[in-house]
């Protein structure tokens, strides 16, 4: 063979290589947010991403033509704004696309609060005519007020036409009654428990307020034997704290069944995990999958990952689905960072994400 030859068959080789590896993203995404959701604006042909952090107090947006690369486009949403009714702990953005506007749901600590209350968390609802903003709040007030704390809004549009919202009613001063509860105070771990538990209650079609009244329809296991019981309870039973989450609730249908995503365990702690649930309806009931979780750390296995959690999906221009949450590594202490791993749903209706993964990988 010539040598020359080979010689430009090793480079060209080389350089594809090279070239693959350029357009190949590492997980986790170098985006310091938490709660990460991920919308495709058809206008501009970009993937826009919105989370809880970079920022006091107001919400940042990243962009990217192919979640690879991603660009920080700067404030979206100022909670100084005369119309704002959030004066701190701004989170969980999502942003959906409707009648031609662009709809920022999210959390915060709503500024009428007489008795001085630590978490006085309501949803909100904001808009504007592009996905960079600015957004402006659409009432200057809280969706609505179920009388106690919520976080975490998701919203999904039914086939006939109607809204949904789902949400997390928050653990402060909601102490449940319970087998681990039992167990924790017997330990002397904790002297009670408090719980957040979702709902999901009609939503108007204007995003002007709520139709009905809200339906319970996931909260942690009663019985210490539940199969949920052991994973939806480890900050409890590991000392952590006296708290027992279910929030970060992410509802989807495929074909006939409706699918909820959730989370569970301290937030700020390595358990933080998901896991989902199924049902006929999207008001329920719903009924938790015998494989949960479906992501969790993977450090006790040899990994980096832990404390994964609060996850949305995005319908990839090929067809496939990706579980987009984020997660903490060894290295990266404290700060939250987003990860993208592929969800599937198997031919039994098992739902399967195939994470945490780190390193290089095509999207």
């Amino acid at each position: 063979m010539n040598y020359r030859f080979l010689v430009l068959c090793c480079l060209l080789v080389q350089v594809a290589a090279a070239l693959a590896q350029k357009g190949m993203p590492s997980n986790p995404l170098n985006v310091p947010l938490g709660d990460p959701y991920i919308i495709y604006d058809e206008k501009a042909d970009k993937y826009y991403l919105y989370g809880t952090g970079g920022t006091p107090n107001r919400f940042v947006v990243y962009s990217s033509a192919d979640l690879n690369d991603w660009t920080n486009e700067g404030v979206v949403y100022e909670s100084s704004q005369p119309e704002a009714w959030g004066v701190k702990d701004f989170w969980a953005p999502e942003v959906y696309f409707f009648n031609n506007k662009y709809y920022l749901f999210y959390s915060a600590h709503w500024k009428d609060n007489p008795h001085n209350e630590l978490e006085n968390y309501r949803i909100g609802v904001a808009v504007a005519d592009s996905p960079t903003g600015p957004f402006k709040d659409l009432t200057g007030k809280p969706l609505f007020d179920p009388g106690y704390p919520i976080i975490d809004a998701n919203v999904f549009f039914a086939d006939d036409g109607k809204l949904y919202l789902y949400y997390s009613r928050c653990c402060y001063k909601h102490p449940v009654s319970s087998e681990i509860a039992d167990w924790a105070k017997a330990k002397g771990l904790f002297p009670e428990i408090e719980e957040s538990w979702v709902y999901g209650v009609e939503l108007s079609p204007d995003f002007s307020g709520v139709i009905g009244e809200p339906v319970l329809l996931l909260r942690p296991p009663l019985k210490m034997n539940d199969p949920q019981s052991e994973w939806e309870s480890r900050s409890v039973t590991s000392g952590e704290i006296n708290r027992r989450w279910t929030e970060g609730s992410f509802l989807f249908k495929q074909g006939d069944t409706y699918y909820m995503m959730y989370s569970a365990n301290h937030f700020a702690g390595e358990n933080y995990a998901v896991g989902y649930a199924t049902a006929t309806g999207p008001l329920g009931p719903f009924r938790k999958s015998a494989n949960n979780p479906v992501l969790q750390k993977n450090t006790q296995n040899g990994g980096v990952v832990s404390g994964t959690g609060h996850n949305s999906l995005l319908r990839g221009k090929d067809g496939r689905w990706w579980c987009v949450y984020h997660g903490r590594t060894t290295t990266g202490g404290d700060q939250r960072f987003v990860f993208i791993d592929e969800m599937k749903i198997l031919p039994d209706g098992t739902l399967v994400v195939d994470g945490p993964t780190t390193g290089k990988r095509r999207f």
